[in-house]
């Protein structure tokens, strides 16, 4: 499925100022907040994809990067590094977008409202954040790379759920087993009923008699994970990848956070990097130039052989189509340019320097008059062989 641009969503144009991407938010965020929509699906997705486009375009370095490579510069999902949000994501990130005053559901719909998440209404694991250092020839053809990472991991005594066993866990009596607990409000909106998570069980609709002493009742452990990561080709120095799910284990059987892998792309000996287009310097000495030649470049996958015809000026550059970097979520690969430059000798001997003074008399060699007598590339190979 197409996602939508950013901007479109929230109804603003690209050059508009934070406080007008926080307007635009602040409303949507009323029109189709949950508890003035319930039971509509349709209003709660439109409601996290406002929050959504409102985390990439409030952030500075997010939005540079969408504006620059559309949603694959913040992760295939969009929003919160590419990984989705959750209505906890939402409510725990944005609550004060309105003001100093506190929440605007505080404001607005009579107390925030509380959404657990994954199994059993634990809290949510934290992410990792993890370095990945990449050569220009993996970032072209885009590579895999196997990591292992210390975690939180589920407890292998009691399998995340904190209790010494089964007989430990109860019904919690205030939610009745729920999670969550509803109240009625009466704002000027009228009636709103305000879901949130149950204090005595933290969502969780169970209660713990007696602690699981591997954990003490965390539900999570130091543990590690070998994790595959697939880099797509075309990435950039400082973009964030993210894998939903890879994080911290959450506590008491809640949802694992993600994994965060930030990008650096190592400084290569012979390459320069201009986008999508790899760029290598070559020094060939003026006879070369002059009478042509053949040459044998590097490319990022291998050695190709081009001509340099007779006559090439310093400074012309030559391109190798295809030989570049692969782009970003697409099939298209740039070029690879050859900078021809002069190699000058800091030292010559009296045979050279009495050559080039004969070559610099010669009519032939001055710009702009006409040859005489001998054509010019025929006195250099009297010159040079």
């Amino acid at each position: 499925m197409t996602k939508r641009d950013y901007y479109e969503i929230l109804g603003v144009q690209k050059d508009a100022d934070l406080a007008a991407i926080k307007k635009e938010y602040r409303r949507l965020a009323i029109k189709y907040h949950p508890d003035k929509n319930p039971g509509d699906k349709e209003a709660e997705e439109k409601f996290k994809e406002a929050a959504e486009a409102y985390e990439v375009l409030s952030d500075s370095e997010k939005r540079a990067r969408y504006d620059r490579f559309g949603h694959a510069g913040v992760g295939e999902s969009g929003g919160f590094s590419g990984g989705g949000m959750t209505m906890e994501d939402i409510f725990r990130h944005f609550g004060n977008v309105f003001g100093d005053s506190g929440s605007p559901f505080d404001s607005f719909f009579g107390g925030e409202r509380s959404y657990q998440s994954g199994n059993g209404g634990g809290e949510r694991g934290s992410n990792i954040r993890i370095k990945i250092n990449l050569s220009l020839e993996e970032i072209s053809e885009g590579a895999q790379k196997k990591i292992k990472i210390k975690k939180d991991v589920n407890c292998n005594v009691c399998h995340g759920s904190g209790a010494k066993d089964s007989g430990s866990v109860t019904t919690c009596p205030t939610c009745k087993g729920s999670g969550y607990v509803r109240q009625v409000r009466s704002t000027f909106l009228g009636q709103m009923a305000t879901t949130s998570g149950c204090p005595s069980c933290n969502g969780s609709g169970k209660k713990i008699t007696s602690f699981c002493q591997s954990c003490r009742g965390s539900g999570v452990a130091q543990g590690e994970e070998t994790i595959e990561i697939n880099i797509p080709a075309g990435v950039e120095d400082g973009m964030q990848l993210s894998m939903r799910g890879k994080g911290n284990k959450g506590r008491n059987n809640g949802p694992s956070g993600d994994l965060i892998v930030n990008i650096e792309e190592k400084q290569h000996d012979e390459f320069t990097r201009d986008g999508k287009n790899v760029i290598y310097e070559t020094n060939l000495n003026f006879s070369d130039l002059v009478l042509g030649t053949d040459i044998t470049v590097p490319t990022l996958k291998g050695k190709v052989k081009i001509n340099i015809p007779a006559g090439t000026p310093a400074g012309k550059i030559f391109r190798l189509k295809g030989k570049g970097i692969g782009v970003l979520n697409s099939y298209e690969k740039g070029d690879q340019l050859i900078h021809v430059n002069v190699w000058i000798p800091k030292k010559v001997s009296n045979e050279e320097i009495e050559m080039l003074n004969k070559l610099k008399i010669s009519p032939n060699f001055e710009p702009g008059e006409k040859q005489k007598g001998k054509g010019f590339f025929e006195r250099m190979k009297e010159f040079f062989n």
